[in-house]
């Protein structure tokens, strides 16, 4: 045996192991029996984060170097004005761009709102919600949970509960970290109240997992369907890059729907990505194409929870 081997084999945990299930469905998936019967169903979630980002202003050591949009990296013990002012574009303009496009073709979406940030902007929340879409916590801040220890992240769960609730006038029931720890899932579920955690990318069905507070539903969410890429230009440069991706992810989707197998197509957005005017027209090209098609489901977590919940419930 190899110094390497050794060293691995010493590092394997195989209770650890246990608790990760790589076979999901196998060959033959649940027909979910999506409402309407339809081929598909589409999921759009825009992030809000803006407000809620590493920023010496919010308390934090050091700025945002994630998805600031400018290529900045991560900077210690001084705030970054043109970082901030990226995410400050997302809640100032780009999300009320995307509000309206997604009125144009009357399509609802999940809203993955950090609440430090909506809390900054409740004109905005508000917006979302008289709208018609629905608002999922996507934590009290916008940072990395692996790193944060067990007591501070239960009472960030709680303070996003609570702030969400005050600003959308009803509980979220959807939770989505974004950056979950070992320990985010266990403690969303200790909190109770939610149908769905959205902290997954393993799959394009809904499924149940087990938890110390009973079975926990999880629809997956993607960072592959998602604008993040346009962050670096790392996948996506122009808005057809965009529309093409996901157009193509659609219409395979949209085939295997009408093989009989349906399935989830989760799509990612963000107010300071796609919000921008050069990238915009990316999403209005996919809405086009994708409500030009008979049998979708457009649809927020919600729904697909409570869909989920009534056609496949939990085993005792």
């Amino acid at each position: 045996m190899s110094a390497f081997d050794s060293a691995a084999a010493t590092d394997i945990r195989p209770d650890a192991m246990k608790v990760r299930d790589l076979v999901g469905y196998g060959e033959t998936p649940p027909h979910p029996h999506w409402p309407g019967n339809a081929r598909i169903a589409v999921n759009f979630n825009l992030n809000v984060e803006g407000g809620g980002e590493s920023t010496l202003a919010n308390g934090d050591a050091v700025s945002e170097g994630m998805l600031n949009d400018i290529g900045v990296e991560t900077k210690a013990s001084r705030r970054v004005p043109l970082v901030e002012s990226v995410f400050e574009y997302g809640s100032r303009r780009g999300a009320w761009r995307l509000l309206d496009i997604f009125a144009r073709f009357s399509v609802p979406v999940s809203v993955l709102g950090v609440a430090r940030a909506l809390e900054q902007n409740p004109l905005l929340a508000r917006a979302c919600v008289e709208r018609g879409h629905e608002m999922v916590s996507h934590g009290y801040r916008w940072i990395d949970y692996g790193e944060v220890d067990e007591a501070t992240e239960r009472a960030h769960i709680r303070q996003a509960v609570e702030i969400l609730t005050r600003l959308a006038g009803s509980r979220p029931v959807g939770w989505m970290t974004g950056r979950p720890g070992e320990n985010t899932r266990r403690l969303v579920a200790e909190e109770g109240g939610f149908l769905y955690d959205r902290d997954s990318l393993a799959d394009e069905l809904p499924y149940w997992v087990e938890t110390a507070n009973g079975p926990h539903l999880v629809i997956p969410y993607s960072y592959e369907t998602n604008d993040n890429r346009f962050d670096a230009n790392s996948g996506f440069s122009t808005a057809q890059d965009f529309f093409e991706y996901m157009r193509d992810a659609f219409d395979i989707l949209y085939e295997e729907g009408a093989a009989g197998a349906p399935k989830l197509l989760s799509i990612g957005l963000h107010d300071r990505l796609i919000g921008r005017p050069g990238r915009a027209g990316g999403l209005v090209k996919f809405l086009q194409h994708a409500t030009a098609r008979e049998g979708v489901w457009f649809c927020r977590g919600i729904d697909i929870a409570r869909h989920w919940r009534a056609r496949f419930p939990a085993r005792a």
